[in-house]
């Protein structure tokens, strides 16, 4: 699995306020996007997560906003696993407008299956972002 995964979103009409800004609750939708395209480049995607009986479901989502973008700019959104345990994977997510810091966010995601019983995070996913946190840094990590 992938660690980090980039996009491009041109800020759509029907996604802002009458004053021609992007709504903040859009930036949701951002992220959960750049979750979905960064699953998708590392080979897999939520179709086969749900074919499997797993759903991916946010634990915690939080945004911190520090300039506002506008009605057809061109964004580029940075999605990062920061965190994986065996229940949780945690994403950060950065949001650009050239190279200016538009808004940060963290989201918290759980695996349930179809009774919404909490399922842990596959052990491929979890040994993959353990090899590549430990060449990433220099040192192995142990998962909690």
């Amino acid at each position: 699995m992938l660690r980090e995964h980039e996009i491009e979103i041109r800020v759509r009409y029907p996604e802002c306020d009458p004053m021609g800004f992007l709504h903040h609750s859009r930036v949701f939708i951002y992220f959960e996007i750049g979750r979905t395209e960064l699953l998708r480049a590392s080979g897999g995607n939520y179709r086969q997560l749900e074919e499997q009986g797993l759903y991916v479901v946010v634990v915690e989502a939080r945004c911190r906003y520090y300039r506002p973008a506008r009605y057809d700019d061109l964004l580029r959104l940075k999605t990062i696993v920061t965190r994986m345990s065996g229940y949780k994977i945690e994403h950060e997510y950065q949001l650009f407008r050239g190279e200016e810091l538009l808004c940060r966010g963290t989201v918290t995601l759980a695996l349930v299956d179809r009774s919404g019983q909490v399922q842990p995070v596959p052990e491929a996913w979890q040994t993959e972002f353990a090899k590549d946190a430990a060449a990433t840094t220099g040192t192995s990590h142990g998962q909690t």
